[in-house]
């Protein structure tokens, strides 16, 4: 067979065979808090792709520590904030509520 023959659903067979998928899009949204389906709230470095986000340097927001909402932390963690390290989050994309823009810097030194 010459592999110029090969129809596109013969092509998906083969990658799906191999494991092998299409490339997707990555998006870095850089340091965020990400809002994630069932009260999980974390902060780190958001990248998405069209079905997953991915969170990298992860911290859990199990306290907000705020008195006007999560908005506050944009600044960095107030001393009432409680965060748990998480290392590396993957969440299907469809469970991300929201992300909030953060400071990179102010966070990474918590």
């Amino acid at each position: 067979m010459n592999l110029d023959d090969l129809t596109l659903g013969e092509i998906k067979q083969l990658q799906n065979l191999l494991g092998a998928t299409p490339a997707t899009k990555m998006i870095d949204h850089g340091a965020q808090i990400a809002i994630l389906d069932r009260g999980f709230v974390y902060v780190g470095n958001v990248m998405t792709d069209a079905d997953w986000c991915y969170i990298k340097n992860a911290k859990n927001i199990r306290v907000w520590g705020t008195t006007k909402g999560i908005g506050e932390l944009r600044n960095g963690p107030l001393s009432g904030t409680k965060l748990d390290p998480t290392g590396e989050v993957k969440s299907p994309l469809r469970a991300l509520i929201g992300l909030i823009a953060v400071e990179a810097d102010k966070w990474n030194a918590s």
